[in-house]
């Protein structure tokens, strides 16, 4: 659209160094942000030789350090203030450059609103405008409006490429004193690249979500890898505060579909976009997406009312406690501490929501990303209480319900392997784990990670199947306690009353060189109950192993005993084995039956009335 070719409001139209004349030393400048940031406008303030002007205050809710560059703050007629610490202002942040203002995001409104952030003039991009007298703010929703109504002083530059978006985001081409032609495009962002480790974290993340999940993104290479891990999924929805390429593919592909939100239903609800030039017109009067104030997007009552929400967030560190120093890169546009909170509140408040940390378990130079304990610095998350899940590439720990024990026995399993020994030491050494805490470091590279598996049984009981790991102590704990005396003599062949965490951090530290032991659990991803365990242990004498397996009397009749045992003969014939020996009472008809429909040939004899099966691979 020709924007000179409307009479009606082409006496709007300025030059920069027009609206330049009117600004005043002390003044207060508001500046549209990220991807929509200004840039003529700025151009022409910060290139001003005329110097009339000092002391200026420049507020901007994010800062992609686009239209004002690190150089260019070295002047001084004007400070930048900034509510976001990532991207672009983190350098300039911690050297003093620019001012951070410390704020939730779902607050910043109250702060314009009430005059504890007084806004003189107003910068603000826009869309063309529309034949009836309105535009659109395009990609930068954030407080706009609320700006608009305040500052004496409104200016809109008016950018041909900006999309023209549905939501909140029409005003009245009355609101602005001037307008002026923007002679840039929009700020457009390349896709993240990523890396074989954040592909890894992105797999381990997406198996924590499920259909009808509402996801939040930004910009970052861990979105990018998960947006495809998450193409298959179906009626996802989207509260996100950025609207990213990667959900534009998700919405394209089909798994986004909004269908199951409760707020905004049919619709993804964002309030910045920040991406490619095809995101950008892809987005253009596209009524899928409607762009919001920060004061919606980012309030936790609204986020909470849309089930199963996910805030996902990468981090660059953690302590054992669950403090995480959250990953604010200069590369890409992620979630500072400001900027987390109202998200993770929401997923409390979200029936089945979840928050998820997704860590490289080593930074660059080969260090350990899990630590003993972090201390007070910059985008440290010590809200430990609000720590649901956390991924490496070496799995997934859920921290939620915990002992601080317990969290440390978790995220030790999934650090770097060469890491976990030196972890255990120091734990020990700070009385975070039992003294006398077994650790076998020679299987720390050996855990069978290949042994996962998901299967639906009668009646619609839904059960995972993974390898123990030591952090399963408390688990297995419970579920002796479960047991019947008769289940528990089955099983020990005595009658056991406790298992103390001398015996059952025995049980649940498997040697690796000797033994395989799997566990069943139910429940959602990351946080299930382990209602089945079943191993083999390889005999000294003889390419044997003796196995053994537990379910759970509440799941009795399922077929899951038969479907341990079967998954069992496959890892042993893997591992060289030549068949399995049991040890079974007579009276343990449901043990006998599980091992008939095995599929195997049973030799059976009786010594001193217990049943001894050898049970061979081949007959």
């Amino acid at each position: 659209m020709d924007v000179r070719h409307h009479s009606s409001w082409q006496k709007k139209l300025v030059s920069p160094q027009r609206v330049l004349e009117r600004i005043e030393s002390g003044k207060c400048i508001f500046l549209s942000a990220a991807a929509a940031e200004p840039r003529t406008l700025m151009k022409s303030l910060i290139t001003d030789e005329s110097m009339k002007y000092k002391d200026l205050d420049l507020i901007q809710i994010i800062s992609l350090g686009e239209a004002i560059t690190s150089k260019s703050l070295t002047a001084s007629a004007y400070r930048l203030k900034t509510f976001y610490s990532g991207a672009g202002a983190k350098t300039a942040i911690s050297t003093g450059k620019v001012d951070l203002i410390p704020e939730r995001f779902s607050r910043i409104h109250r702060l314009i609103g009430h005059g504890k952030l007084p806004i003189d003039i107003a910068f603000i991009q826009i869309a063309p405008p529309e034949d009836a007298g309105y535009c659109s703010l395009g990609i930068a929703v954030d407080v706009a409006r609320q700006v608009i109504e305040q500052a004496s002083l409104v200016v809109g530059e008016i950018n041909d490429r900006m999309p023209s978006t549905f939501g909140d985001t029409f005003v009245a081409l009355s609101d602005f004193d001037f307008l002026v032609r923007a002679a840039q495009p929009p700020v457009y962002l390349k896709r993240p690249p990523v890396d074989a480790i954040t592909d890894q974290l992105a797999s381990k993340v997406a198996s924590l979500i499920e259909d009808r999940s509402c996801i939040a993104f930004s910009s970052a290479g861990l979105y990018e890898a998960l947006g495809r891990y998450l193409a298959g999924r179906r009626d996802l929805g989207v509260h996100s505060p950025y609207f990213t390429d990667a959900l534009m593919d998700l919405v394209r592909c089909g798994a986004v579909t909004n269908r199951f939100k409760q707020t905004y239903r049919g619709r993804c609800v964002t309030s910045y976009a920040f991406g490619t030039q095809r995101l950008l017109t892809w987005l253009n009067r596209n009524p899928l997406v409607e762009f919001q104030s920060i004061e919606v997007v980012f309030d936790p009552i609204q986020i909470g009312r849309n089930q199963r929400f996910i805030a996902v967030f990468p981090a660059s560190k953690i302590d054992l406690s669950g403090r995480v120093l959250l990953d604010v890169d200069t590369r890409n546009v992620c979630f500072g501490p400001e900027t987390a909170i109202d998200m993770m509140q929401g997923a409390e408040l979200s029936e089945g929501g979840k928050t998820i940390f997704a860590i490289p378990s080593r930074d660059s130079q080969g260090n350990s990303n899990i630590q003993i304990s972090l201390q007070k610095t910059e985008h440290l998350f010590a809200l430990r209480e609000n720590t649901d899940t956390v991924v490496t590439e070496y799995g997934i720990a859920s921290l939620s319900g915990k002992t601080l024990r317990e969290r440390a026995q978790a995220l030790i399993d999934i650090a770097h392997p060469d890491d976990r020994i030196t972890l255990v030491e120091k734990a020990k050494k700070k009385k975070i784990l039992y003294a006398d805490q077994i650790f076998l470091a020679e299987c720390a590279h050996l855990y069978p990670a290949d042994i996962a598996a998901q299967q639906v049984f009668k009646g619609g009981v839904k059960v995972r199947f993974r390898a123990i790991k030591p952090s399963d102590e408390e688990g297995m704990r419970r579920l002796f306690y479960r047991f019947s005396d008769e289940a528990v003599y089955y099983r020990y062949f005595s009658p056991i009353t406790s298992m103390p965490h001398t015996k059952m951090q025995e049980y649940v530290n498997a040697d690796c060189n000797k033994a395989v032991s799997i566990v069943g659990l139910v429940g959602a991803p990351g946080q299930g109950r382990i209602i089945a365990e079943a191993r083999f242990v390889r005999l000294d004498d003889r390419p044997y192993a003796d196995v053994a397996f537990v379910v759970d009397e509440e799941y009795h009749g399922l077929g899951i005993g038969t479907y341990l045992f079967k998954m069992l003969i496959r890892l042993g014939k893997q591992r060289g084995l030549h068949g399995f020996t049991a040890d079974v009472l007579p009276s343990n008809r449901a043990m006998m039956k599980v091992f008939e429909k095995g599929g195997l040939q049973i030799n059976v004899k009786v010594l001193n009335g217990v049943y001894q099966f050898t049970m061979p691979f081949e007959s």
